[in-house]
């Protein structure tokens, strides 16, 4: 048995296939753990989200923001016509529902204490611990799950606020919270995320810095995996693993084997490679 950490898929199927025939994933004994952004630009969203959801329990996946704009996007648009073909192509499909029951059940963070692993789509801030991120996560997730989903999506859209009290409440806090966990590039010391910057690390301004490079993070005693940060590339640190290689962007898709930190990947697809 082996477990496979996945990169940013964005809709990019035949990538993915080549990539689990290279790994010879086995769903029966083999674990793939998603970190999120499996739709949107590559064009096969519906492809995507059909395979690994055929893989049952084999495959785990922490929300990305492109996952939550699909939610967002079919809850706008139930009878399509949003301006997205690869989003309106997952709305034409007959198990639509089922896919997007499927997609907001899924957590936007997962502790692994026997790897001692904590994964997100995105980043965490300096104030928050394992149990911190897990608790506000589940914060957002019994939402997503809930009738109250739709409101949600009609608030998620805004860079604000950008500092984290825990004391702030209602769809305040909730965005906050969904904006760290599926869009966190660089914050300040207080935990102040930018969200207009993403580009590599030294490109972002004067007072801010890499989440994971803040020293006094509170998960800097645990490996953090994670996606998103196409212009940070696959790194492999002692302390976090970041598997966006830009496959979307004309990069790689890739994966790691967990158990000895073995790299596999595949060179994006042409008809894939998105639009500017």
């Amino acid at each position: 048995m082996s477990t496979y950490l996945l990169g940013d898929i964005q809709g990019c199927y035949d990538s993915l296939r080549r990539l689990l025939d290279i790994i010879h994933f086995d769903p029966a004994a083999d674990q793939l753990w998603a970190c999120g952004d499996l739709v949107n630009r590559g064009g096969s969203a519906l492809e995507v989200l059909r395979l690994l959801k055929s893989f049952g329990a084999a495959v785990t996946v922490t929300l990305g923001n492109h996952d939550l704009y699909l939610l967002a996007t079919y809850h706008r648009h139930p009878e399509g016509g949003s301006g997205n073909p690869e989003f309106d192509a997952v709305i034409a499909a007959p198990e639509c529902a089922e896919l997007m029951a499927w997609l907001r059940n899924q957590p936007l963070a997962i502790w692994s204490a026997e790897h001692q692993i904590l994964r997100v789509h995105a980043g965490v801030i300096p104030q928050w611990d394992v149990q911190a991120t897990l608790s506000a996560a589940r914060e957002v997730e019994e939402i997503l799950q809930s009738a109250q989903c739709g409101e949600f999506f009609t608030r998620m859209y805004s860079n604000r606020p950008t500092l984290w009290r825990d004391d702030r409440t209602g769809w305040k806090r909730l965005r906050l919270i969904t904006n760290i966990l599926t869009r966190l590039r660089f914050c300040d010391e207080l935990g102040r995320g930018i969200y207009s910057a993403s580009g590599p690390p030294g490109s972002q301004p004067e007072g801010y810095r890499p989440w994971y490079s803040h020293e006094h993070r509170k998960t800097r005693d645990v490996t953090m995996v994670f996606g998103h940060w196409a212009a940070l590339g696959l790194r492999l640190k002692k302390r976090y693993i970041a598997l966006d290689s830009g496959c979307v962007w004309g990069g790689q898709l890739s994966a790691v084997r967990l158990e000895d930190r073995s790299i596999f990947q595949v060179q994006c697809a042409k008809t894939e490679v998105a639009q500017a």
